[in-house]
């Protein structure tokens, strides 16, 4: 059973200085509710944080033999509500009379009161102290003096702790940051070692004409895009034109191949995970959503996503937030989500691997790429772009396509699409021996036909992509002609680069109409 105080101002000093001379922080709060009580003889009292104007929490809590739970509350209709305001207040009895509002005032039995607000140096109200009792109350005035003298000295401890709660919070919001720049650091890094140039997107055949013309109109949008196309036609580089157009083109496009990476794994990839969440988490790790805040996340392959992850996808385009692995603290995102898949998600939805809420908010743009077959016209450029361009990296000197291999490859399928076309030009360059690429013919059988056309029908049947081969043909010798400045015969010719005799140029460039 505690002591009981005379209630005199010098007992009421002597108790409460006693009592918080060597405490801190929350001991600090505990100990002065504790001693409040005794001082003035009551069986309640507490310490209190103002939140705002009108709600207020328990800073610690006596309630006469040990101490109790920690509490929020509403000030209105409380005894405590004029002294949020800065004013002493004491009610000597009848409390539940005074304030019929407050229903805790009837559980615990209280019948007085002494209020005194926590006021720091400027005169601003932190929190208050309150005395209760369950019988009448008669402090002195010098007793409620010296009870405001401890209420200051609590305001400055409130501060403090105020302060160092700052503090903490700031030290951890930069250390979130920090480990956040670094693995961004580590991420940009990778991203420079690889190829990524959306000049690589290269041609003019009116499927990629249509393409490239919606990826002006909605890039500048912040709604989701579902890239489709099969493996090898350029996904990628569609979803960096869609970031390099857009309004968030000076934060990084960040990417995550969702069907490279381990089930067990793609949480932790997509949202991060804190130490100890599982076995072998030594640390921090920052997600790629994280990363990629203010900025764009690519999500190659995103059929692939398990159930579970699919589920924390679809929160992050609700709300945008989620939850670290491990962690019970929300962080929130401002993220473009782009996605791609070879599949056909539609029906992957139908067969219940891929949740149709998830694609129906990924598929807010669709946008589908054309595979090769479908942009013939195309292929010579795109020939001669990779060989220039791997002509550059292994100083080889290429100057120009063999016309044999240029029909050859328009004549291909390309079930590879861009891709493959890029590894069998760089393999190609690789094994020349002279300035003029050759294939063998043996890596590039076209697909069989119904019937095969002559060759006159051949040459003028258009491709798919609406130009016909003898335009090809006759685009590849023209740039061959002006970079050798239309020198036809000789060792640096545009007959020996195009491995024709002379006389069989001249006629070629006649029946194509090729004339200077």
């Amino acid at each position: 059973m505690q002591k009981q105080s005379d209630g005199s101002s010098a007992e009421v000093l002597r108790v409460l200085a006693e009592g918080t001379s060597a405490a801190i922080g929350d001991e600090f709060f505990r100990s002065l509710a504790r001693h409040a009580a005794q001082a003035l003889g009551a069986r309640y009292a507490f310490a209190a944080e103002t939140l705002s104007e009108l709600e207020s929490r328990s800073l610690a809590y006596w309630e006469g033999s040990g101490f109790g739970e920690g509490f929020s509350y509403r000030f209105l209709g409380t005894p405590c509500q004029r002294v949020s305001q800065g004013h002493v207040c004491y009610t000597r009895s009848g409390l539940q009379q005074a304030f019929p509002e407050d229903p805790w005032l009837q559980q615990i039995g209280a019948d007085s009161y002494v209020g005194v607000p926590m006021r720091n140096a400027t005169g601003k109200v932190l929190g208050h102290v309150a005395v209760l009792h369950t019988e009448p109350l008669e402090p002195s005035q010098d007793a409620i003096n010296v009870l405001q003298v401890f209420a200051a000295r609590a305001c400055a401890e409130l501060e403090r702790v105020q302060a160092e709660r700052a503090l903490k919070a700031a030290m951890q919001e930069l250390e979130r940051l920090r480990d956040r720049l670094q693995a961004e650091n580590v991420y940009l890094q990778e991203e420079l070692r690889s190829e990524h140039n959306v000049d690589e997107i290269v041609g003019s055949a009116p499927a990629l004409s249509e393409l490239l013309d919606k990826v002006t109109r909605v890039a500048a949008s912040d709604a989701a895009v579902l890239i489709q196309g099969e493996t090898g036609t350029g996904k990628e580089l569609i979803a960096r034109a869609l970031h390099d157009r857009s309004p968030r083109r000076d934060r990084p496009l960040v990417k995550l191949n969702c069907g490279a990476i381990s089930a067990g794994l793609v949480e932790s990839e997509l949202f991060g995970h804190v130490k100890g969440a599982f076995t072998g988490a030594l640390s921090r790790h920052v997600g790629r959503f994280e990363i990629a805040d203010h900025g764009t996340i690519f999500l190659d392959e995103v059929g692939e996503l398990p159930a579970e992850a699919q589920i924390k996808l679809l929160r992050v385009l609700q709300e945008r937030e989620f939850e670290p692995v491990g962690s019970n603290q929300t962080v929130s995102v401002d993220v473009r989500v782009l996605a791609a898949s070879n599949r056909d998600l539609e029906e992957a939805v139908r067969e219940g691997r891929f949740r149709a809420d998830l694609f129906y908010r990924l598929n807010v743009i669709p946008l589908r790429v054309p595979p090769l077959r479908e942009r013939r016209s195309d292929v010579a450029q795109l020939a001669m772009y990779f060989m220039q361009r791997s002509a550059r990296k292994s100083g080889r000197p290429m100057q120009a396509i063999a016309s044999e291999t240029l029909r050859r490859l328009a004549d291909y399928d390309w079930p590879g699409n861009v891709r493959e076309l890029q590894n069998v030009i760089e393999r190609a360059v690789v094994l020349s021996s002279g300035p003029v690429l050759e294939i063998d013919p043996a890596q590039l059988k076209p697909a069989p036909t119904a019937a095969a056309p002559s060759t006159q029908e051949a040459e003028s049947a258009p491709s798919p992509g609406g130009t016909t081969l003898e335009e090809m043909e006759r685009r590849h010798i023209l740039s061959v002609l002006e970079r050798v400045s239309w020198v036809i015969e000789g060792s640096n010719g545009a007959a020996e680069l195009l491995n024709l005799h002379p006389s069989t140029l001249r006629s070629r460039m006649k029946k194509i109409g090729i004339s200077r």
